[in-house]
């Protein structure tokens, strides 16, 4: 493993946010130790812009819509597509060969619909439950940072699915490198919401490992949209455990 370098949170933020942020991409598979940084960036804006909702008389119901857009536009929605793409393929096609070219198809099929349908759904009632509840502001934060760090752990952990595409020009980080991204990711959470990381962090760990079986099974490994589902995915189970 390469010295982490502070570029790399820049290099994070720019593959995984819309934010303005100048980086350079010569060490994007080095630099997913950083992807738990920009969940925490991106978790602190939408908490933020959530907190001046409310501030400003929105129902809590409104707010967790509001929470759930905002993160959805910073992050360009990359993560949503990912997971409407890994629906449609995953039980779209009869074999890996097709299933990868389903998944390449930019037309979202029913089986992505109703994956959308679902998490925002799920995620728009755990929001909603947590901000209700009063105690909501950190953990959202810390949910956007956990959930994010199981996608290096996938990148190392399973092989290119297809020989071309965004996770396969990533390359593959190292051992140390995706272990960087939980410890990291653990630290920020425990910073922010405690002792609860301890509960989170293993139904992350069983959400992540899931995703990864399934990927295995179905396409022989990891494509760029089974990263955004595995964040997506393990974002609803966090917020289902606190919920």
């Amino acid at each position: 493993m390469s010295a982490p370098q502070f570029k790399d949170v820049a290099t994070a933020l720019a593959l995984l946010t819309r934010f303005p942020v100048k980086a350079e991409f010569d060490r994007t598979a080095q630099a997913s130790w950083a992807y738990p940084f920009a969940g925490t960036v991106l978790g602190t804006c939408a908490a933020l812009m959530t907190a001046i909702a409310m501030w400003l008389g929105v129902d809590p119901m409104l707010a967790a819509g509001i929470y759930l857009a905002a993160t959805a536009f910073m992050s360009g929605a990359m993560h949503e597509d990912g997971l409407a793409d890994t629906a449609d393929g995953f039980w779209g096609g009869w074999d890996p060969a097709r299933r990868l070219e389903i998944m390449k198809d930019s037309a979202i099929g029913a089986y992505g619909v109703i994956a959308l349908i679902l998490s925002l759904i799920t995620r728009w009632a755990a929001v909603w439950l947590l901000i209700d509840g009063g105690w909501w502001f950190f953990p959202l934060i810390a949910i956007e940072t956990l959930s994010r760090s199981a996608m290096p752990a996938l990148m190392h952990a399973l092989p290119n699915a297809r020989e071309s595409g965004l996770s396969q020009s990533q390359g593959r980080p190292d051992m140390a490198t995706a272990g960087l991204a939980i410890a990291s990711a653990s630290v920020l959470s425990l910073l922010l919401i405690g002792l609860t990381t301890i509960p989170l962090l293993i139904f992350g760990a069983l959400a992540a490992t899931g995703i990864a079986l399934l990927a295995k099974a179905k396409i022989g490994g990891q494509t760029g949209d089974v990263l955004g589902a595995t964040q997506q995915i393990t974002a609803i189970v966090l917020l289902m455990v606190l919920a």
